[in-house]
């Protein structure tokens, strides 16, 4: 049985645990003082920055996902954006990213959301299989520069 729930401040330790196997499946490595703003931000009420986290029976942290809410140019109503979304290699294939992605939804729905969005690397084929049965693929390729 899993729940899915905001990450709260006692969460820091699992929560850096799988955030820090998230970095390393993209091969990214972040400074501590900027781990921590990040879980300082999700945690703040003044940032529209959010956490969930879905947990077992005995409330073992098995996957996480952050969202941050910003406004568009094409409706009145926030877009949410999922920007990462990791499991515990242990927990794949359970349904965690399904229960993690749905939490997203309700939590949107719930902030009068107008939209729910993400990115995934294009190798990321396992986690494409799950996407493509939840969200549309709308075909836009994402350019970016890097300025700091």
């Amino acid at each position: 049985m899993l729940s899915v729930r905001p990450l709260v401040k006692s969460d820091y330790s699992a929560w850096l645990a799988l955030w820090q196997g998230y970095l390393t499946f993209y091969d990214t490595q972040l400074s501590d003082a900027l781990n921590l703003l990040t879980w300082q931000r999700m945690l703040s009420e003044d940032e529209p920055m959010y956490a969930l986290g879905a947990f077992d029976e005995q409330q073992k942290l098995l996957g996480i996902v952050h969202m941050i809410y910003h406004r568009g140019t094409w409706s009145s109503g926030d877009r949410c954006y999922l920007e990462d979304l990791f499991t515990t290699p242990q927990a794949r294939g359970q349904g965690v990213g399904r229960a993690l992605i749905e939490g997203v939804y309700q939590h949107a729905e719930a902030k009068g959301a107008s939209r729910v969005y993400w990115h995934t690397h294009e190798t990321n084929a396992t986690a494409q299989m799950l996407y493509d049965k939840l969200a549309d693929k709308p075909g836009f390729i994402q350019y970016r520069k890097n300025l700091a």
